[in-house]
């Protein structure tokens, strides 16, 4: 844990002056001695038509909001559903000045909304702007934040827009609005580009293809349209990994999800019913497949287009039967919905008057910024749902739609709680994670859960991302983006063009935040038949328990880094510290990382590098330092590309040096005894000590601190390790089998 230094408090600076239709700086100099005192600083550009400024003002140490005009009332932070993580934030160090003087930040009124404008310095990188598929570093780019599914351009659409962004220079900036928020990145006018110039002192020239040369200053421009103003908040480093977690903490600390959300998740043809469910996981033991969850796709509904969310009397007949026969076998289960409420639906009419104003697919579009809508939906769903044993649920079709039909409700759509189809569309995916967590958190229950839609402080949510985007190399990109923004995302496996394909997609899923096989459209398991016609039709492949045994050591390859990746999410709950993220946020000045969006780190110590069919070789940058191959042990040097041959049983991982790694025996569910029997593999010289949580992996106490730690230590001079653990919980309890010197 985070040593609990002394901070040094920020002091609040107030002042006034923004000129309408002009651009007006605010005012420089952050750092104020003397707490509880402020200065009201008049602008030089200011007029009679100026609007308020409320100021600068250091809300955490290292996070500062300013307030440009008159913002709306809708935003993020202002209809947030979780507190920061004040206790945290507070014991982070303080930096001693906002990362950007206060009078380069300008704001300007125009007739379409307002344009903000933040400095951007020279050389540096810009990243985040949500799940971004299509791009990576973002400078030069125009980024819209717009929800909208499956993107097929590089605009900035996405499912998960976040308007927030991170730079090399070690800080983020959240711009705070509901709206579909454009960002120019290192854009000016041609009055900025002249004084940026003037001051740039003869740089080399440059551009986004110079490899070389260094950029002038310039700027981020970010125009809110149907504004007046807005909040601006900007989250110190020093160093960039450091300034996410400032945001990921000031959105409430990450989730932290019970062991069974990290093992397989498998996801049933959508018309199953009770008895093929019940026969499929009882395959699954048989043929000793790990596995931890099952999901029933649409057909577990009397009508799920749009959904009554009402079990279907045929196909499941005694739902919480098969429930508890799952439970014995070990299997959670979780339940596929979206929240478009059918006619049929016995919360229909409840949900009428607290609906949009527009249907989609002929059902409500339900207001869950409103907490009655949100108690109807959650009290409906404790008692037929989480009462008789769901574990959790896959929330759909809560983006929007413009690539994929335009099924969702319009931009010009209205609600009840006064926001229209635009701000819905971007609070709608996290206030229906509210609605439905909520109910876990009343019931004192972990879950973890899947979500297509989500936004700005997000991270507290125990959700992994998904969508209907099937590209490898996208998906691989997205876990390398997520990190940015305080997101999880579900590299699973959908469509695969044959064996190969299967595999390699598989492997990225064993590193990502969800492992999960979608066979909603499989009526046999895919390592049966990767052909979706002939599996459908019953014709398994000849040869396929070559490829289910190939699945099956992917799968345990998972399984035993369950501890290992738990205690990298208990870092992200309590130090906001992203468990998978890009190198660059580790390396920020190593410019060979700059463009790295295939290779990411999990955890502290392991870098993977996935590989797509077809790829016989790959090339692999290791920043600098000692690292050692996962599979072969052998060392190699940091600082440098290597080509390593990827043969179809091998995803490149490397461990740093140093480093002490927990595997767990590979258990059939995250709740197996075995699972707890640990193996340390001792890299280098072991210096690095790891810390395992115990905890009971059921209740929530753990996210308030109620666990025992179990610190691994290695005597390299005497070749012993040893296991330290504090605290005296009736927790299930790691057991040291072995030690391990690579």
């Amino acid at each position: 844990m985070k040593a609990d230094k002394t901070v040094k408090t920020l002091n609040r600076r107030e002042f006034s002056g923004l000129a309408l239709g002009s651009i007006v700086p605010l005012a420089a100099g952050l750092a104020v001695p003397g707490a509880g005192t402020s200065a009201r600083l008049q602008s030089s550009e200011a007029s009679a038509q100026s609007t308020a400024v409320s100021g600068f003002e250091t809300l955490y140490p290292g996070v500062w909001k300013a307030t440009l005009g008159v913002p709306g009332k809708i935003s993020p932070v202002k209809l947030r559903f979780r507190k920061p993580a004040e206790q945290a934030l507070r014991k982070m160090y303080a930096p001693s000045q906002c990362p950007i003087p206060g009078n380069q930040i300008r704001g300007e009124q125009t007739d379409r909304g307002f344009v903000l404008k933040v400095p951007l310095g020279s050389g540096e990188r810009v990243y985040g702007f949500g799940l971004q598929f299509l791009s990576f570093q973002q400078r030069y780019c125009k980024k819209v934040v717009r929800t909208n599914a499956d993107p097929r351009v590089n605009s900035g659409d996405t499912n998960a827009p976040v308007p927030f962004y991170v730079t090399t220079g070690g800080y983020g900036v959240l711009i705070d609005s509901s709206r579909y928020v454009s960002f120019y990145v290192g854009r000016e006018s041609r009055a900025d580009a002249a004084r940026n110039k003037s001051s740039a002192e003869q740089l080399p020239p440059s551009g986004p293809h110079s490899s070389q040369a260094v950029e002038a200053p310039n700027e981020v421009v970010v125009d809110i349209p149907s504004q007046q103003g807005a909040d601006i908040y900007i989250f110190g480093g020093p160093a960039m990994l450091q300034a996410v977690e400032r945001y990921n903490l000031f959105s409430g600390g990450g989730c932290l999800p019970p062991r069974w959300g990290l093992g397989l998740w498998y996801r049933c043809e959508k018309d199953y019913n009770a008895k093929q469910v019940l026969n499929l996981a009882e395959e699954f033991r048989r043929d000793q497949m790990p596995c931890d969850v099952f999901g029933l796709e649409p057909g577990w509904q009397t009508h799920a287009y749009s959904c009554t969310f009402v079990w279907h009397p045929e196909r499941f007949p005694d739902p919480a039967g098969m429930i508890r026969s799952l439970a014995r076998q070990n299997f959670h289960l979780n339940l596929w919905e979206h929240a478009f409420t059918n006619p049929a639906s016995p919360l229909y009419e409840p949900l009428k008057p607290l609906a949009g104003n527009f249907e989609v697919w002929g059902g409500l579009a339900p207001d869950f910024l409103k907490p009655e809508a949100r108690k109807i939906f959650a009290d409906y769903h404790e008692k037929h749902h989480m009462g008789i044993g769901v574990s959790g649920f896959k929330l759909d079709e809560c983006d929007n739609s413009d690539f994929t039909g335009g099924w969702s409700f319009p931009e010009c759509s209205q609600f009840p709680s006064g926001v229209d189809g635009e701000q819905m569309h971007s609070h709608f995916g996290l206030a229906y994670q509210e609605t439905i967590e909520g109910i876990f958190r009343r019931r004192n229950t972990r879950t973890y859960q899947l979500v297509r839609s989500t936004n700005a402080l997000a991270a507290p949510y125990p959700f992994a991302l998904y969508s209907d985007l099937y590209d490898h190399q996208q998906y691989i990109r997205a876990i390398v983006n997520s990190g940015f923004s305080g997101l999880l995302w579900a590299a699973e496996v959908r469509n695969a063009n044959n064996a190969e394909d299967m595999i390699r997609r598989l492997q990225t899923a064993c590193f990502s935040a969800l492992m999960q096989v979608d066979a909603w459209f499989l009526m046999n398991p895919p390592w049966k038949q990767v052909s979706r016609e002939a599996n459908n039709a019953g014709r398994i492949a000849p040869n396929w328990r070559k490829l289910e045994a190939q699945c099956r050591e992917v799968i345990r390859l998972r399984m035993q880094l369950v501890p290992y990746l738990y205690s990298s999410f208990v870092r992200y709950h309590e130090w906001g510290t992203p468990p998978f993220r890009a190198l660059v946020m580790d390396h920020p000045t190593d410019p060979q990382v700059w463009k790295i969006d295939d290779q990411f780190m999990v955890g502290e110590s392991l870098m993977v590098a996935p590989v797509i069919a077809g790829v016989s070789s790959r090339k692999i940058y290791l920043p600098k330092g000692d690292w050692v191959d996962f599979w072969t042990g052998k060392h190699v040097a940091g600082g440098q590309t290597v080509t390593m041959q990827v043969p179809l049983d091998i995803i490149p991982v490397f461990v740093k040096s140093g480093t002490l790694l927990p595997l767990a025996r590979p258990a059939l569910h995250a709740g197996d005894p075995e699972s707890r029997h640990i193996t340390v593999r001792v890299y280098g010289k072991g210096d690095r000590p790891c810390t395992l949580y115990e905890d009971d992996d059921s209740t929530l106490d753990a996210l308030h601190g109620k666990y025992d730690q179990v610190v691994l230590t290695w005597d390299d001079a005497s070749k012993q390790g040893h296991m330290e653990r504090t605290g005296r919980g009736d927790y299930p309890r790691y057991e040291i089998v072995g030690w391990e010197r690579i």
